[in-house]
């Protein structure tokens, strides 16, 4: 039994809380510092190169909001799946949220090939420098997610992870809600503003 990462240090809270507290706290730095150059440039640059709304792929966005969000909630059922042992509906959860996470990459792929057959490029414009900027930070952190996810489920199968040691789906689950929450606000930056 690993017993470590539940162990509470001063403060109460678990180490390994703690520690992905502080990691995402760092993440929340590096997009908020993007995100910002970003809105500043945009409302201040006569030259950001904003392509007409229609290039903008809304629709595509709007269901891999939709995809995310999705995983978001199939992510905490697995993990309230697991706190109460039903091994079953955490495997199907969590497989339910890995699968989403690559159907949300499949249509970034797909919408990165129509941007960049439209003239969006990452050297086009300013706009398409952060657009391919931030939506490639973020995938590469959903490929993140689905590495650490894919590994909890895998530990969870060979019972490694149980119902009285759940706390690293807890964490996986923070991290994918971190993911998806940075996408709540790319979406309407990038797509709707």
């Amino acid at each position: 039994m690993n017993t470590i990462e539940a162990v509470p240090n001063q403060t109460g809270i678990p180490n390994g809380k703690l520690g992905i507290w502080f990691f995402l706290a760092s993440e929340v730095m590096l997009f908020g510092g993007l995100i910002s150059s970003y809105v500043i440039l945009r409302t201040g640059s006569p030259n950001f190169g904003l392509p007409p709304r229609e290039l903008l792929g809304v629709p595509w966005a709007t269901l891999n909001t939709f995809v995310l969000i999705t995983s978001s909630v199939s992510m905490v059922l697995a993990l309230a799946a697991m706190q109460e042992g039903r091994i079953s509906s955490f495997r199907n959860y969590m497989l339910l949220t890995i699968g989403l996470g690559f159907a949300f990459l499949g249509i970034k792929s797909y919408e990165y090939i129509h941007k960049i057959s439209e003239g969006i490029t990452i050297t086009s414009s300013l706009f398409g420098s952060f657009y391919f900027a931030l939506t490639g930070l973020h995938a590469l952190h959903v490929i993140g997610g689905l590495i650490f996810n894919s590994y909890v489920l895998a530990e969870g199968l060979k019972g490694r992870i149980n119902p009285d040691h759940y706390e690293r789906v807890e964490y996986a689950g923070l991290y994918w809600h971190f993911v998806d929450i940075v996408w709540v606000f790319l979406f309407p930056l990038l797509y709707l503003i």
